[in-house]
């Protein structure tokens, strides 16, 4: 016999429904089809989206960001879909609140307003390592029982100081903290020790001429998992931002304008000196 629900659980399943629901009034300015993000993306980048749900509200209120969500691309490392389709095959592993760790279509996000991070100097090997994390981590679940980790999302604008924010996120500890889309994807760069937004601490001088180089030096310390946000890949230095319409080639002189776009140019007129 399984475990019987509790009350408590039925309240957190309430939650978390309610949560994730969709907001309405939602508008992509930039909505990037999955055959172009297929030919864009390549194993371990990280894919933000800005969501609709309620609690994204509150996510890019806390981080001050557009992205309220993360994803990895893992290309072809998971099976085909049921259905045989292409567009149907799972290429995304992302962690969601109240379901956990899933794979997921490129399709799920043609909606949205998505960004390409793309991590620098990674080798075959570091991708493979990369992909195979968050392949062996599906099915990590969410523990919906901590209702204070659920309620933390319940107001979109908790009236918090800026500095309170990030560790308003990582409130609580253990298993709840996977709620965040960007913890587990952290956990495994961390895996690699690839940096994200690393803490960095300065070398005191050294009196020693010879090591005058090395003293200007930094080291790298590497944050707590539950600390990153999906903002946080947009802003790291060692992530190139990748837009899809211009790695596959674009051209502003072949658009074609609509007469509703057509601006009438007056010229410049000479200003006497």
């Amino acid at each position: 016999m399984g475990n019987k629900k509790s009350l408590l659980d039925y309240i957190a399943e309430f939650v978390a429904g309610r949560l994730t629901s969709q907001s309405s009034g939602y508008e992509p300015y930039t909505p990037s089809s999955p055959e172009i993000l297929q030919e864009t993306l390549r194993p371990g980048d990280v894919l933000l989206v800005e969501g609709n749900q309620k609690v994204s509200a509150a996510i890019k209120y806390l981080t001050q960001s557009t992205w309220s969500h993360a994803a990895i691309y893992v290309g072809d490392a998971l099976p085909e879909a049921e259905s045989g389709r292409d567009e149907d095959r799972p290429r995304l592993i992302e962690v969601n609140l109240g379901e956990g760790c899933v794979a997921v279509p490129l399709k799920k996000y043609e909606t949205y307003n998505t960004r390409i991070c793309r991590p620098i100097g990674l080798e075959k090997q570091d991708r493979n390592d990369l992909v195979s994390y968050m392949v062996n981590s599906l099915g990590l679940a969410y523990d919906t029982r901590n209702i204070l980790d659920l309620a933390r999302y319940l107001i979109p604008t908790p009236p918090v100081p800026t500095r309170w924010r990030r560790k308003m996120l990582a409130f609580g500890s253990g298993s709840p903290t996977r709620a965040i889309c960007s913890t587990l994807i952290a956990k495994a760069y961390q895996s690699i020790r690839y940096p994200i937004l690393p803490d960095i601490e300065r070398l005191p001088e050294c009196l020693d001429y010879d090591c005058e180089s090395y003293a200007r030096a930094e080291i790298l310390h590497i944050r707590h998992h539950s600390l990153f946000t999906p903002r946080d890949f947009d802003l790291s230095p060692y992530f190139r931002i990748v837009k899809p319409t211009i790695e596959t080639g674009f051209d502003f002189k072949k658009l074609r304008w609509g007469k509703t776009h057509q601006v009438e140019v007056e010229p410049v007129e000479e200003q006497e000196t």
